[in-house]
């Protein structure tokens, strides 16, 4: 299955695993609770899953790349204990407790949450001397002789052996005590995860173009030729890091991260046409409204994949507009639902309070959600970008305190309107946002009509908008009358497809 289906399959099986009935115990015990088994390519992103699936469950996490352990990290150090039995006194060697299973329990401490995930990588390449261990592990649940925490479900994740040399089979007794999922690349899923991360464009479009070119392993006398999930998203940043600091990169740059000549040597080729279609097209224009004949009769005259360079570039400079709208609309949001827990401290009666203790109210609803977004934090249940909205609120809270205390008011009902006042200005921030994001979309859709009108083109510019998390949140937030007129050409144009396809099959059958 792919990684998507693998995420929520992984998703069903903990939910499952922590249900509890009406006694408060599990439904299914935990000797039951089979270890999940993640078994795929490198570089497809297993563990990024497991971090998604913690923060969405609101779950604790602690992951660890076990070929990176010793047998005596992983399961303890041995030491010699007095016992006595039947009346005499013996020696005995017990084990300390293992740094992983310490790890679950500091999280456990750090964060208050009794109920997690213990993710281990790699656990099919360890060394000879740590198998036993891992074999232990996956069909105890222990290590050493320390249990994993009841609550916390075990998934585990490695490498096919043409992969990795040094992976090593797991035999019958342990296959059947392990719930197994097998893991394949699939580019349409990854295109999903990278618009929401961001992913530089040229590298959604490109293969978008040479969808074989996304995940490759290929052994040659030359030894292994690569490119993975991994290495793009890595290049990406790159990409991005070097375009504001006004630097290209080359074939031997990307070689770096997709370790496959011809690959690196295509992509190369292919990022600097989309530079420079960057300039020839003024994509940035062409969103302000400023479409020339020009660009209109040079990308009709255009190949395919320039077209589908040009549109992607169109689809890039929107998806910054729609992230950007996103994030003042939480922000603002955010900021809403805060003072609105302001108002509802101060009550019916803020009049009767001083300005002193109008602002103390202020500062407790600051300190509180700071303490929150904190909690969050440690507990890495809140992405990027929601630790940049919530960062922002803090700020803003926090800005309000002092600007509240430097000018005390005489009650607390001047506070709250004073306070008003300032937040007035924050709604606009985001009208503006949508606005920008608004225009732009509709100049895109001025040129794309006047470049192509209702065909392939149109087609893959609104697939792709369907596929961008921004750009659907966008459309569902502001709507867009000309994307639900092509949206809905594009579904019905499928349906009518999928019916010629059922009605060729049932011909085919007779």
């Amino acid at each position: 299955m792919n990684i998507k289906r693998a995420k929520e399959e992984i998703r069903n099986s903990i939910e499952a695993y922590l249900s509890r009935d009406e006694y408060g115990e599990y439904r299914i015990p935990p000797v039951r609770q089979r270890p999940l088994l993640l078994i795929g390519p490198p570089g497809i992103g297993k563990t990024q899953i497991m971090e998604q699936i913690a923060r969405e469950n609101k779950l604790g996490l602690v992951s660890y790349t076990i070929t990176h352990h010793t047998r005596q990290s992983a399961i303890g150090l041995p030491f010699i204990r007095e016992k006595e039995f039947g009346g005499k006194t013996y020696s005995v060697t017990e084990y300390t407790m293992s740094e992983i299973i310490a790890s679950v329990y500091e999280k456990m401490e750090e964060t208050g949450l009794r109920e997690g995930i213990l993710f281990i990588d790699e656990i099919n390449c360890v060394s000879e001397t740590l198998a036993p261990a891992m074999l232990q592990f996956l069909q105890c649940k222990t290590f050493g002789n320390q249990k994993v925490p009841q609550g916390w479900v075990i998934v585990a994740a490695g490498n096919p052996p043409e992969y990795n040399k040094s992976v090593r089979e797991f035999d019958v007794v342990t296959l059947d005590r392990i719930k197994k999922i097998d893991v394949e690349a699939d580019f349409a899923v990854w295109k999903e995860y990278a618009y929401a991360a961001g992913i530089h464009n040229a590298i959604i479009s490109y293969l978008e173009l040479k969808k074989d070119h996304f995940y490759k392993v290929e052994t040659t006398v030359d030894g292994k030729l690569f490119a993975t999930a991994r290495g793009w998203e890595d290049l990406s940043q790159l990409l991005q890091v070097y375009e504001t600091l006004g630097r290209t990169a080359d074939r031997e740059v990307i070689y770096q991260y997709i370790q496959h000549w011809r690959i690196a040597k295509d992509f190369a080729n292919y990022l600097d046409l989309y530079n420079k279609y960057k300039k020839d097209y003024r994509v940035q224009e062409i969103l302000q409204g400023r479409i020339s004949d020009a660009a209109v009769d040079k990308i009709r005259r255009a190949s395919f994949d320039e077209k589908l360079s040009v549109i992607g570039l169109l689809l890039s400079a929107l998806h910054e507009l729609f992230a950007e709208a996103h994030h003042a609309d939480q922000y603002v949001t955010g900021l809403f639902g805060q003072l609105k827990n302001y108002k509802n401290l101060l009550g019916g009666a803020a009049q009767e309070l001083s300005g002193e203790e109008a602002q103390r109210l202020l500062e407790a609803v600051a300190g509180k959600f700071a303490k929150e977004f904190a909690r969050q934090k440690k507990a890495e249940h809140i992405t990027r970008e929601g630790e940049h909205v919530q960062s922002e609120i803090q700020k803003t809270l926090e800005r309000y305190t002092v600007s509240l205390k430097a000018d005390l008011p005489q009650d607390g009902q001047q506070a709250f309107v004073q306070i008003k006042e300032w937040f007035s200005a924050e709604p606009q921030k985001r009208s503006r946002a949508l606005a920008q994001a608004d225009a732009a979309l509709n100049f895109a859709f001025d040129f794309l009509e006047r470049a192509f009108g209702d065909s392939q083109e149109m087609v893959v510019f609104i697939t792709e908008m369907n596929t961008d998390y921004y750009a659907a949140w966008f459309v569902d937030v502001n709507g867009c009358d000309r994307f639900y007129k092509y949206n809905k050409s594009l579904l019905f144009s499928e349906r009518q497809q999928g019916i010629l396809k059922e009605l060729a099959d049932i011909e085919e059958l007779l």
